[in-house]
């Protein structure tokens, strides 16, 4: 058994307004489930496909307080294209971000309500990921965190050190997963969080057993509702999906 990282939740004051930033920062189609939710997924998308790891954005009165701890990598093919993609996001209401970074060649910004993102130089690495280069987790040790997300799920480690480590669907198409070493310490709910997804025909209780199995800790939220809330060794939280 194994998961797949189909999509990134993301909580918001205005869904629907933060939905359309980055529906218009990654070209994407926006479509909605539901009140109070807001769902992105490329144009002629098949869900799921891990050419892409969409995006929910989920209304939520709760403010963001600190820096988040999973944000998104964005591809650039060149330093021009690097210019026009900051400029055009400033357009949108992106705003220029310092989270001690200092002087580097991506460009560290906030969409409008605050979620910091970089757009990256240009990299051959990330040639053909499609706008999101890498969703980045930040965590305190990249080689436990590897273990478990590469166990966890069928995305292949394709490096790992004691400062960072990546992996990328068995596929090898769409953005990467990568882990990063820093010193912050995860303080309340992470604002933005990975869902995975079990295959069709999979057991979800034999799945989340396996996933407590790795390492996974259960959440109890008190609500009904299909999915399962685990976090992982380091406390992060995800959503453990139904099976499809």
């Amino acid at each position: 058994m194994a998961t797949r990282l189909v999509q990134i939740n993301m909580k918001a004051r205005d869904d629907s307004a933060l939905g359309g930033f980055w529906a218009q920062a990654l070209g994407w189609e926006i479509s909605s489930e539901g009140p109070g939710v807001t769902n992105l997924e490329p144009e002629g998308f098949v869900y799921p496909d891990p050419v892409a790891v969409c995006v929910d954005l989920i209304v939520s009165s709760e403010p963001k307080t600190v820096k988040n701890r999973v944000h998104v990598d964005l591809a650039t093919t060149s330093a021009a294209h690097q210019a026009q993609v900051v400029a055009r996001l400033t357009d949108l209401g992106a705003t220029a971000a310092d989270v001690g970074q200092g002087d580097v060649p991506w460009t560290v910004m906030a969409d409008p309500e605050g979620n910091e993102f970089c757009v990256l130089e240009p990299r051959a690495l990330y040639r053909d990921t499609g706008p999101i280069a890498a969703v980045v987790v930040d965590c305190a040790d990249p080689r436990a965190m590897a273990r478990f997300w590469s166990e966890a799920t069928d995305w292949t480690l394709h490096e790992v050190t004691d400062q960072g480590a990546r992996l990328r669907s068995a596929k090898g198409v769409g953005p990467y997963l990568e882990f990063v070493r820093t010193p912050d310490v995860k303080s309340g709910w992470n604002r933005v969080h990975l869902d995975v997804r079990p295959y069709p025909g999979d057991d979800p209780e034999a799945e989340a057993a396996r996933l407590r199995s790795l390492g996974a800790t259960p959440i109890n939220l008190g609500q009904d509702v299909p999915w399962r809330v685990l976090a992982d060794p380091e406390g992060n939280e995800f959503c453990l999906l139904t099976p499809g």
